[in-house]
């Protein structure tokens, strides 16, 4: 079975979920290391991330994990989570979010997480700010953080009451930024690449 990507003609190139769960057995028998996504029904393979990308995960984790009450969990990826609200299928796979434990299944996770985080690449920050933005806020996700290491920035998105993000905050440098959703934190973006 050839393995349709994202391109601009994506109503040529639509899987099922199915088909998807197929191409993760070949994926699961090649050991690439990229992870695969279902975006409205097209695959989206992107490379593993790299060193710093993973530093900043493993911030985002430290940081989240002192502040959860104790029936949440902080989880990173990979772990599927069925996203519904699209023009197809939808399992994404984000850098960071947290979700009650109870949610979680071996499975993955099959409601929307309380918080999504994506850290940018120079391979996924157009779809990370993008169609996958798009599908966490169709999915009903409230809060999306997007992490830009580069900066660093922090850009806090909140789903509004007409179901469209909206941009909360964004913090850069060594500015200090705090929140008390989903959870009461205090982040810097500086010290996340630290």
């Amino acid at each position: 079975m050839s393995m349709p990507t994202l391109t601009d003609r994506a109503h040529e190139h639509r899987v099922s979920r199915a088909e998807f769960e197929a191409l993760r057995e070949e994926r699961e028998k090649r050991a690439d290391g990229a992870r695969y996504e279902l975006l409205d029904g097209e695959v989206v393979v992107t490379p593993s991330p790299g060193g710093n990308h993973q530093l900043v995960v493993t911030q985002l984790v430290i940081l989240m994990s002192a502040v959860l009450p104790v029936d949440w969990e902080v989880v990173t990826a990979p772990l599927d989570v069925e996203m519904q609200g699209g023009e197809g299928d939808t399992v994404l796979q984000p850098d960071v979010l947290i979700t009650e434990r109870s949610h979680l299944t071996d499975g993955g996770l099959h409601v929307a997480p309380l918080l999504a985080i994506e850290v940018l690449s120079p391979s996924t920050w157009r779809r990370d700010l993008g169609p996958k933005r798009d599908a966490y806020a169709a999915a009903g996700i409230r809060h999306y953080w997007v992490v830009a290491p580069k900066a660093p920035s922090v850009t806090v998105y909140r789903l509004g009451a007409d179901g469209a993000f909206r941009e909360e905050a964004h913090v850069t440098g060594d500015q200090q930024w705090t929140t008390d959703a989903p959870v009461n934190v205090a982040l810097c973006p500086a010290e996340l690449v630290r």
